[in-house]
């Protein structure tokens, strides 16, 4: 197949949606398909040589307690149509469809068949620009779009709100052979101490003013703990610190900034606990599975997104949000209890071993020929179409 990757956002900036389309491609190039990754982008992207085709300048737009960097430019056409018109896509992805700009003016001159993965549960693909005239635009975007994934369940109930259709829920993979537990961990944070990790970006809805103020009661608890915190961001950052400080917790709570994706996995091999205390707003939760793939227990608020990847009890502890005391008292009890650790992270282990991306990759081609036979279309043979196994989530 031929096959167009579509993404909003920014693709010189790490994020969710930029990771999924990166190792989506690797999956569906190595299976013989042609994948052509289109997207906005602040400096040139060399990872996919020539499949990688560069449309709008993007600009930072905020967007539900984050950022969003998107190309609000309207003088797109002529490029897309010249690279529909050239590559004749047998299956056109766009992740987040009706964003705009680019999703949306590809889905607008598109000729072919239009697959939509929805990733967000918020207000951030598009929905809330323009009001009366974001309504109109989409109902004519939505006729046009002939597939629905959505990451998960939280994604689906949020996007079904707004685009009436049949979901097929295909979740986030994540790449285990780059998260592994074979990685060495950060020799200056194997000193003893019990290392509680934070990844996530320094934003108001990744809740880390509750892990902080839960580290406070667990740390005079438990004095031989330290805080981890991996992320980038700047605005909040000061704030977070003054925290810090004001709990005389200076040498107890290490601020990294953020680490490259090279170095990610040595973090949580570092770690003997892994925190989530997001307040909402997240669809899914790969920094989960991530923490899972390392076989670390998980400390998580109870909301949709990341109930529907951890159970508790099994591989973690789900609280409840914006509830330091909880979080904290989560905390301790695995902090007290290194074999509850241990059993947790082995669930972890066994769990995330259906979240691998080449599984995944599998169910989204599989999709694809589904919506291209309910479109009428021929069906292409030029790829590995061995049997699917099914995926447990």
């Amino acid at each position: 197949m031929k096959i167009a990757l579509v993404a909003p956002y920014d693709f010189s900036h790490p994020g969710g949606v930029a990771n999924h389309v990166t190792a989506l491609e690797r999956q569906l190039t190595a299976m013989g398909h042609r994948v052509v990754v289109i997207a906005p982008a602040s400096r040139p992207v060399t990872t996919f040589e020539d499949r990688f085709v560069h449309i709008g300048t993007p600009r930072p737009m905020p967007a539900s307690g984050s950022v969003a960097r998107i190309t609000i430019s309207v003088r797109l056409a002529n490029k897309i149509k010249a690279v529909l018109a050239k590559e004749q896509f047998d299956v056109i992805h766009l992740h987040e469809p009706f964003m705009i700009m680019l999703c949306s003016a590809i889905l607008r001159y598109s000729k072919t068949v239009n697959v939509g993965t929805f990733h967000a549960a918020d207000a951030r693909p598009g929905y809330s620009f323009g009001g009366p005239i974001t309504k109109f635009i989409l109902n004519r975007r939505a006729r046009k779009l002939h597939g629905h994934i959505a990451v998960s369940p939280a994604a689906q109930d949020y996007h079904s709100k707004y685009v009436k259709a049949e979901y097929t829920i295909i979740p986030n993979g994540i790449d285990l052979g780059h998260f592994n537990t074979s990685v060495e961990p950060i020799p200056q944070y194997c000193d003893g101490k019990v290392n509680i990790l934070f990844v996530g970006r320094l934003e108001k809805r990744k809740g880390l003013n509750y892990l902080i103020d839960a580290f406070k009661k667990v740390h005079k608890d438990h004095p031989n703990t330290r805080l981890l915190i991996v992320g980038p961001g700047t605005r909040l950052r000061p704030k977070y610190e003054k925290m810090v400080r004001n709990a005389h917790l200076e040498n107890d709570v290490v601020f990294t900034d953020g680490v490259s994706y090279t170095d990610l996995p040595r973090y949580y091999k570092t770690a003997d606990i892994c925190c989530a205390p997001a307040t909402g707003q997240e669809s899914f939760g790969i920094i989960l599975l991530e923490a899972m793939a390392l076989g670390k227990p998980v400390v998580a608020s109870n909301i949709a997104g990341y109930a529907g990847v951890l159970t508790h009890e099994k591989e973690g502890l789900l609280v409840k949000p914006r509830h330091a005391h909880d979080l904290a008292n989560a905390i301790s009890r695995l902090v007290e209890d290194e074999p509850l650790r241990h059993k947790l992270g082995r669930q972890g282990l066994e769990t995330v071993q259906n979240y691998a991306w080449d599984k995944v990759a599998r169910r989204v081609a599989e999709y694809y020929r589904l919506v291209l036979a309910r479109c009428g279309k021929p069906q292409p043979a030029d790829a590995d179409t061995a049997p699917v196994e099914p995926l447990t989530v």
